[in-house]
Order: structure tokens, then sequence, then C-alpha cells
């Protein structure tokens, strides 16, 4: 037997965690996943370049059965103790929403229950009395108070498998099982809480499919207050349910369907006759879902709530990213808590959903406020009421066409500057708002108009050629409509994926319609290379950012300065001080006593004002979102700096760690998981010094950003081992090999010559065949050997 102290952690999981598993009963096929990645790992921006944080990975995920996870396991290597991994386990338990955590290094299990079940609460195993898949199990369903026959055949229903290998992400596995493991206590009211873009339609088909299997709910409502809501849920994630689905139309009662989607306002009405929801009986439906419930279900007296009372007998799931909760309106008065919640903060810390910039432009009439002169009119001729315009009146009861003009000009600029068909979402105060944005970027735009009328398209919900062009919009195979103006259609429930550019141009008050908007850019679409977003804010809403109730900080802010394109810029060398701010205007001089204000219930009157008065920006800013959810304005070689010595106090840290690495390429894969984007970097670096930065080794560029020692490139590195004349001791084709991998580590880099595969590519196979390389050595531990020696030479 070997020394168990020499395996790998791969070899401890091979010959002592899986035999044991096995021998407790657990089935490799069903109900256990090795080295299971459950998150994407954070998208990391810089400039206009992104890239991968790293993955959480769990050696083990132990299942009951598909999609019902009870354990998780971290194995390590024999030079660890037992329960080396257990707060790593820990860690992951938590996240999945498992009770039983394990440890392991292959002479024991450590466990940890978190049911608080067990006395005590940790304890080690021999690796002979792992615990069979019942066991947890039965402790698992009386933890969660699911033990009787009846309950747990609800919670054993399978999931809907399609056959493609789709498995729904951890934290939908989390929501899906929380809810019908409640329902199947007899909970009747459940509120889910889950981001904009995180799959609630797939989630909410997950758990009605279980429930209409298990025969637990036989009739089921699913309720939405938008017809492109019904339909997508329709014709995507509810298609499985074929001839038993129906949607109410024409205001029409079929009973002969189990699964009913409705438009809200399609099944009531202010006449008796219109409330369609009364031609089923109060017992005919055993569950209603209501998509999207903040938008007013919970209301006392909203018509949502009408359908739920008349329903009551029904279990009733609220689904929402946004709960809402007013004097007037309280999803978690109505629901309860919820039973899982999945943040955007979580999200894009797990990479699921995009992070974003922001770039916040002020005119000056925003900030100054503007009054008109003495008797002045409009330009239909209206007397205009003498007192001070502010940003809360413009486009909403005054209209300064250059401000539009200046708006539409700082879109466009940006668009040309990024890309010009980056799908936009302009968000107006008002119809006639959204129209007039619609004119003038289309006067900015006449190239592309020309191409295509609809390049620029307002989509309002009065307004039907709008209208029928969302379905293109928001499909990522068409390019047009690229820009959509809008007040109020575009806020909510549409699955814009390749959504790049969110312009508000609208005073927002209210954090559910802040969220909802700012969701319509979350979603990533890595096949159309959508990772992140752009906010260009006009009117302060993103001061919103800094509210408690908001979870999902911005990776950067902008603010560009007068005549500066809106495009965040590659960060500068240096962080910005206090004081770099551009300076404002000189201030106005004092304004006469202001005249009463129109009395409450006057009609708004909306003046239009021309070119006569002008508007200009002040101030622009960007800012990027960091790794632990905060504000952050500096270089990328800064950052690059503040993370390597995060990871490594000093240089020799970092050269003792580089040193001992059994491969470069781990040390190279730790510092891009903590968000040093290398490729970026030696850019940077490369402009300062005047050289190409794509020639420098990752070590150069470390030791060079993080502690200031002069960098060198790989050539001048393969160009000292030739002076050093290091490979006299070995044969000649052996020195072939070397000086032919020294070659290619100046032309590629360390992670080519890591790589023993790299013996098939030319040149090499030119001087052999990988066998007879390798034995040019004596075999492959001596040419893994002489590898390491060699990269100990270019590193001296």
């Amino acid at each position: 037997m070997p020394n168990k102290q020499n395996l790998t952690e791969r070899d401890i999981c091979s010959q002592y965690i899986n035999p044991a598993l096995q021998q407790a009963g657990w089935d490799f096929a069903t109900q256990v996943r090795e080295e299971v990645s459950f998150t994407k790992g954070r998208v990391i921006v810089r400039g206009k370049l992104h890239g991968r944080g790293r993955q959480k990975r769990a050696d083990y995920i132990l299942y009951f059965a598909p999609n019902l996870p009870i354990a998780v396991i971290e194995a390590k290597d024999n030079t660890h103790a037992v329960g080396a991994g257990m707060q790593q386990a820990l860690g992951y338990a938590e996240s999945l929403a498992i009770p039983f955590a394990f440890s392991s290094n292959g002479d024991a299990f450590q466990m940890h229950d978190r049911t608080g079940q067990s006395t005590p609460i940790e304890r080690q195993l021999t690796l002979a009395n792992f615990p069979s898949p019942a066991d947890l199990w039965q402790r698992y369903c009386c933890w969660k108070g699911i033990a009787s026959p009846e309950k747990r055949a609800t919670v054993e229903t399978p999931y809907h498998d399609d056959g493609s290998g789709k498995t729904p992400r951890y934290y939908q596995v989390n929501a899906i099982n929380s809810c019908i493991e409640a329902i199947a206590r007899g909970q009747k009211r459940i509120l889910l809480v889950m981001a904009t873009g995180t799959g609630k339609s797939y989630t909410a088909f997950q758990i009605i499919w279980r429930l209409w299997k298990s025969r637990n709910k036989k009739r089921i409502l699913f309720l939405a207050d938008r017809n492109i809501l019904v339909d997508q849920t329709r014709t995507n994630d509810f298609r499985p349910f074929g001839p038993a689905m129906t949607k109410i139309v024409n205001r029409q009662a079929n009973k002969a369907f189990e699964i009913y989607l409705a438009l809200y306002q399609a099944v009531t009405g202010n006449e008796e006759a219109q409330n369609i929801y009364r031609q089923f009986s109060p017992d005919f439906f055993d569950l209603v879902v209501i998509d999207e419930c903040h938008r007013g279900s919970a209301a006392e007296d909203s018509a949502w709530r009408e359908i739920l009372d008349y329903f009551s007998h029904a279990t009733h799931i609220g689904l929402t990213a946004t709960p809402r909760e007013t004097r007037d309106v309280s999803n978690i008065h109505y629901f309860g808590e919820p039973v899982y919640t999945y943040t955007l903060r979580q999200g894009i810390a797990d990479g699921f959903l995009a992070p974003y910039k922001v770039v916040r432009i002020d005119i000056d009439k925003d900030l100054q406020g503007w009054r008109p002169n003495k008797d002045q009119t409009d330009r239909n001729g209206r007397l205009i009421a003498d007192r001070i315009y502010n940003q809360k009146d413009f486009d909403r009861t005054l209209v300064l066409e250059k401000r539009t003009e200046l708006v539409a000009r700082k879109i466009t600029e940006y668009l040309r500057a990024i890309d010009p068909w980056a799908k936009t979402i302009v968000f107006c105060e008002d119809i006639d708002h959204a129209e007039r944005m619609r004119q003038a970027l289309v006067n900015l735009n006449p190239e592309r108009i020309a191409e295509n009328r609809k390049y620029v398209m307002r989509i309002t919900g009065d307004e039907p050629e709008g209208k029928a062009e969302l379905d293109n919009f928001i499909d990522p195979e068409s390019r047009y409509p690229v820009i959509a103006t809008t007040s109020k259609l575009l806020t909510t429930g549409v699955d814009a994926q390749t959504c790049k550019l969110i312009v508000l141009d609208q005073r927002i008050q209210s954090m559910t319609e802040f969220k909802q908007i700012i969701g319509r850019g979350t979603r990533i679409n890595e096949d159309y290379d959508k990772f992140w977003f752009t906010i260009m804010d006009f009117k302060k809403a993103s001061e919103l950012f800094a509210d408690p109730a908001f979870d999902g900080d911005p990776v950067q802010i902008f603010e560009p300065k007068e005549g500066e394109l809106p495009v965040p810029p590659d960060p500068p060398d240096l962080p910005d001080l206090p004081g770099d701010e551009p300076p404002l205007p000189p201030p106005q001089p004092p304004l006469p006593p202001l005249p009463p204000l129109p009395p409450d219930g006057e009609p708004r009157i909306k003046y239009v004002i021309g070119g006569e008065v002008t508007v200009y920006v002040v101030a622009e800013r960007v800012q990027y979102y960091g790794p632990d959810g905060r504000l952050i304005t500096e270089s990328l070689k800064d950052y690059s700096r503040r993370a390597v010595r995060k990871e490594f106090a000093s240089l020799d840290d970092f050269l003792r760690r580089w040193t001992t690495a059994d491969k470069k390429q781990a040390v190279i894969d730790e510092l891009e998981a903590q968000g040093v984007l290398l490729e970026a970097l030696a850019d940077e670096v490369g402009k300062k010094l005047g050289k190409d930065g794509k020639a420098f080794d990752p070590f150069d560029l470390v030791c060079h950003v993080a502690f200031d020692r002069p960098p060198l490139s790989r050539r001048e590195r393969a160009e000292q081992i030739s002076k050093r004349d290091v490979f006299a001791r070995y044969g000649e084709q052996a020195r072939a090999v070397l000086e032919a991998l020294v070659e290619k580590y100046a032309d590629t880099g360390i992670q080519d010559i890591e790589n023993i595969s790299v013996l098939t590519l030319d040149p090499f196979n030119k001087l052999g065949t990988p066998h007879e390389l390798v034995g040019a050595f004596g075999g492959r531990p001596a040419y893994l050997q002489a590898v390491h020696d060699l990269e100990q030479q270019l590193y001296a």
C-alpha cells in the first residue's frame, strides 16, 4: 500500500471516500455528484474588459433523489486533519440549504448536523459508519416537519426532466424545495422573493409541476398583470403542461382544463358580469400563483385581492423580485415572511446576474432650476406661470427642447463609442416625453435610420406599432429595434436578455420600481457577449443605490465633464482625490419671491420652451462595483496591486508561493479569481513602459504592479537561460527538448510548457514521439522534474 500522505486529494476521494459511500448504500448514478460547481463566478468588470471570479465548487453533494440535496462533503489530502475541510463544507451547506456537512482526509469523517437533532452537533465517524441515504433523509424530514407518509409523498415527487440535461440552479432548487415543503406542512400563503433575471417563471413551473404530479394540487390558476408575461410563460417554461393547460381569453371560463393562465384584467371588471372568475366555484382551484405580486395583489382593495379572497380555500403563492411594503400595500402582511429569498447582490456575487456601471450626468438647469422672464410665453403662446422650475418639473410640466436634445446626444455619443447596436431602453416621464425623445434620437442618427427606420422605436401602451415591435426588441437574434423609448411599459416582466444600456430620464421615487427597471439589464447572455451593462442617469435616480433597501451596488459610476464622451474610461493610474470633481458654474443672482403655486386639482399644463433656453452638462462620474459590494474609483493597476497584496503580504510571500507551486498556472488562476485581469493589466503596463504588454510573464506583471520590481519580458528571461548554459548535464535529445520548451515559453508563456501534451506539437513532434522524448530524460517523473528545474531557472 502506498503511503497515504503521498496521495493527492483526488486519490483520497477515489480510494477511501468513494468506497465508504458505496458501502453505506449511496448510488453514484443518481445520488452522488462529485466536484460540483454550483456558482458561475462573479463577473469582474474593468474598463471595457471583463473576467470571471472563482466558482464555488463542492467536492461531493449527496442527494436523496435528483434535486433533493441532503449532504455535502469536503475532501482534503491526508496531510490535513480529518476536520480541516469542515468550515468550507459548512459554507457550502449554508448556501445550498443542506443540513449535513462532512469533512474527510481519508482516515475518517467529521460530521456536523445543522438540524440540531444530534448531540454533540459535531462528531467523528469511521469510514465504515457513514450514514445511509435513508438515515439522512429520515432526519431531514423530521427536521422539516414532513415525516408523515403523505407529506413525504409530495416532497419526493420528481422534478420535470425534459431530457436535455438542463438542471435548476442551486438557488432555484432551494426556492422550489422550500415552497413544496411549506405546502406539504399545510402552509396556505407563501412568498418567494427572487431577483429579476433569476428564473422565477421556471421556478414556478417546477413548483406547480411537482404539486400537480403528486395530486396535492389538481387545478391551478397562474395570474399575471401583463399579457406578455402570460404569453412568455405559456410558450416557454410552462410548455410541458401541454393539453392540460389553457389561457383564459374572451372572458370565457372553460372548466375542462387543469392549468389556467390568466391576465387578471381578463377575469375581473367593474361590472359583476365582467368578473369571470366567479363562473368558477370558490373551491375550483387548489392553488393560485401570483406573478409579480408586488404590483398590487397585496392591496386590500385591489382587483387581485378580490380574486384571492374569492379563492380563499386555495393555497396562494406570491412571486416577486421586489416585495412592496407601504402603509397601504404589504406583501409580507398578506403572504407572511418569504420562505426563500435570493437577492440581486447574491446573483451578482454568484455570477448569474450581470453587474453594471453607472454614468451620472448632471444638467445645469436640473441643479439650479429655471425661472421664466416676466410675461414669457412658451412656443404655443401660453403664458408660463412665474416660478422656479427644476428637475421634478422637466418633461412633466415644462419641456426644455434643448434638454431633450442634450440627453439624446449623450445616448448617441455613448452608443457610437461602445456599440451602435447595443440594445437600449430609455425610460421617460410619460408618453409625450417618450415620443419627443424618439424624434431627437432619430434626428441624431440619420445614417442608422436610413438603414432601417426601426433603429429607434417608441414602445408605449398607447401605440400599436411600437407595441408590436416589443417581441423583436427582446429577441436576441433580431437586430431592430435597437433603441426603445418608453415610460412604464418596459419597467417589469420583459425578458430583455441583451439590453446593454438603460437610460433614466425619469424621476423614480419608488424603490420597487427602481429595482424593476434595473432588472431589465441584469440578465447575462454569453452567446451575445452580454456580461455587464451600463445605466445612464440624468435624474439622480441612482441615488437610490445608497438606500439601505437596495442590495446590489454598481461596479462603476462615471460623471463626464462637459465636452467628454459619456463613456466610462479605463480608470486612471491614481484613484480620484477629494476635490477633483469639476467646479460648478458660478451661482445665479438671487431671485425675487415666488408667486403662489396653482391650486390642487387644476389640470396639468405642459409648457414647451424652444431653443432660446440652452442647457449644458455640469458633471459626470463613473464608479465600479467591487467584490465586497462597495463602490470603487481606482485604476486597474491600483486595484490589481490591492488584490495581490490582500493575497500576498510581501514579495517574499509571493515568491514562496510561486516557487513551491507544482504548476504556476494554479497561482495564475488564484490571482484571476481575485479579480486580477492579467491580460488587461499587461496592456496597461505595456503602454506605460512603451513595450508590448503581451510579452510580459504574469510573474513579472505581479512583481511590477504589486511590489514595484522592474519587469522582464519572457524573451529576456529565455535569453538569460541560454547565456547560463544550464542544460549541459542532459543528453542531446533532452537538451533539444528543453531548448524548444524555452522557446515555447518565450512565445506563448508558462502555461504551455507545464502541459506534457505540448510534446505532441511542433517543433517537438519533429524531435521524436512523446514517449521517446520523455524517455530521453529517463521517464515521466524525471521529465517533470526537468521542467520544474527549468522553471526555477527561468524565475531565478
